[in-house]
C-alpha cells in the first residue's frame, strides 16, 4: 500500500496550492468588498494548503529512501491511447527533493509575506499569485514529459511576470516585468524548438524513454552529431533564460523591482532553479554529447565570473544579491557541464535556502535604513 500511495496520490501536491489560488482569486474577484474582512483567512488557506503539499512530499521522500524506485503514472490527454504525450506524474529522488524545496521555501516566504504586505491593498491578490506560482512550479517538477514541463514552465513565467509587476503603478516595476517576460520568451522559444528536435530524433516526449533512445542512437551513430548538438543547445536555451545565464541574464537584476518576498521565492530559490532542474532531468541526454557539455560548462563559468564581478559594483543591496544569485547559478551550470551532477544539485539546495533567507533580511535592512538614508519603502 505504501508504494501505491506514491503514484496514486502525488497529484495532491500541486493540486493543493492550485485550489487555494483558485479560491482566493475567485473570492477577491467576485466579492472585493468582503475580501477585506477575510484577508488573513485567505493567507491562512494558502499557507495551510502548501503545508499539506509539504507533508505529502516529505512522506513520499521518506518512502522513496527505502525503495529507490522510479515510479510513473500516466493517463491519456485526449482519452485516446495512441495520441502522445500523456499527462501524469514522475516520482524519483530528484522530483521529491525539488518538491520539498519548493514547498518549504514557499511556506516560509508566505509567512513572511503576511506581515510584509499586511497594509497593501493587493494583499489577497499577492497570495493568489504566490499559490499559483507554487502550483506551477510543482507541476513542472512532477512532469514526466517535455511537453508537460513546457506547459508548466510557461505558467511559471506568467507568475513571474505578475509578481514582478505586482506594483504595476510604478513605471520601473512595469518595465521590469515586461523585460523579464520578453527575455524568458526568447529562451522558451529555443527550448520549444529543441523539444521538437528531440521528438524528431527519438519519436518520444517521455523523459525516461527519450533519454534512453537518444543515448542508444548516439552510441550507434544513427543520428547526425551536429544536429544532435544543435537540438541539445536549443533545449538548453530555456534554462539559460530561466536561470539567468549569459547572454539572457539581463532580466534578473531588474526583477528586484518586485516585492522582497518575490525576490526570495522566485528569483533566488525556486524559479531560477527550474533551469538547473531541467538540465539535471535530461542530464543523460546531454552527457552523451561532449560538445554540448563543453558549451554548457563554458557558459556557466563565464556567468559565474561575470555575476560575481558585477555584484561588486552595485550600490543597491537587492541588486547585489541578484548578481550573486546569477553567479551561483553559473557555478551549478558549470558543475553540470563537467558532469558533476550531484555537486550541482547539492549546491542548488543549499543556495536556495541561504538566498531565501538573505533576501527577506535585505528587505528588513532597507526598511530599517529608510529614515536614515532616504530609502523608499517601495524599493524593497
Amino acid at each position: 500500500m505504501l508504494i501505491d500511495f506514491s503514484w496514486e496520490y502525488a497529484w495532491i501536491i500541486p493540486a493543493c496550492p492550485l485550489i487555494s489560488s483558485a479560491l482566493t482569486g475567485l473570492i477577491s474577484f467576485f466579492f472585493p468588498k468582503a475580501t477585506k474582512g477575510i484577508r488573513r483567512l485567505c493567507a491562512a488557506l494558502s499557507i495551510s494548503q502548501l503545508t499539506i503539499s509539504m507533508v505529502i512530499s516529505v512522506y513520499l521522500f521518506w518512502q522513496q529512501s527505502f525503495g529507490h524506485l522510479t515510479q510513473q503514472y500516466l493517463w491519456p490527454r485526449i482519452f485516446r491511447n495512441d495520441i502522445p504525450p500523456k499527462i501524469g506524474f514522475l516520482l524519483d529522488p530528484l522530483t521529491l527533493i525539488m518538491s520539498i524545496l519548493v514547498t518549504t521555501v514557499g511556506i516560509l516566504v508566505m509567512i513572511y509575506s503576511d506581515s510584509y504586505t499586511c497594509h497593501d491593498q493587493g494583499y489577497v491578490r499577492f497570495f493568489t499569485y504566490l499559490s499559483l506560482f507554487a502550483a506551477s512550479m510543482l507541476g513542472s517538477v512532477f512532469s514526466p514529459n517535455l511537453v508537460q514541463i513546457h506547459a508548466f514552465w510557461e505558467l511559471v513565467g506568467m507568475c513571474s511576470y505578475l509578481l514582478i509587476g505586482f506594483w504595476f503603478s510604478r513605471p520601473s516595476a512595469a518595465n521590469a516585468c515586461q523585460k523579464a517576460f520578453v527575455t524568458n520568451r526568447i529562451g522558451d522559444f529555443g527550448s520549444l524548438l529543441g523539444i521538437s528536435g528531440i521528438y524528431r530524433i527519438t519519436g518520444s516526449f517521455e523523459i525516461c524513454e527519450l533519454c534512453d533512445r537518444f543515448v542508444e542512437l548516439i552510441g550507434t551513430s544513427s543520428v547526425d552529431p551536429i544536429f544532435a548538438n544543435i537540438v541539445a543547445l536549443l533545449l538548453f536555451l530555456g534554462p539559460i533564460a530561466k536561470s539567468a545565464q549569459i547572454p539572457l541574464h539581463v532580466w534578473l537584476p531588474d526583477a528586484m523591482e518586485g516585492p522582497t518576498p518575490i525576490s526570495a521565492l522566485i528569483h533566488a530559490a525556486t524559479m531560477v532553479a527550474a533551469g538547473i532542474f531541467l538540465v539535471a532531468r535530461i542530464f543523460d541526454l546531454i552527457n552523451a554529447l561532449p560538445l554540448s557539455m563543453n558549451v554548457i560548462s563554458r557558459i556557466g563559468g563565464i556567468t559565474a565570473l561575470l555575476g560575481s564581478t558585477l555584484a561588486f559594483a552595485q550600490r543597491d543591496l537587492k541588486r547585489g544579491l541578484a548578481y550573486s544569485t546569477m553567479s551561483q547559478l553559473g557555478y551549478m551550470v558549470l558543475a553540470l557541464g563537467i558532469g558533476a551532477y550531484r555537486s550541482a544539485l547539492f549546491h542548488l539546495i543549499t543556495h536556495a535556502y541561504s538566498k531565501a533567507l538573505l533576501f527577506p533580511g535585505s528587505g528588513s535592512v532597507i526598511h530599517s535604513m529608510e529614515k536614515i538614508v532616504g530609502y523608499s519603502p517601495a524599493k524593497s
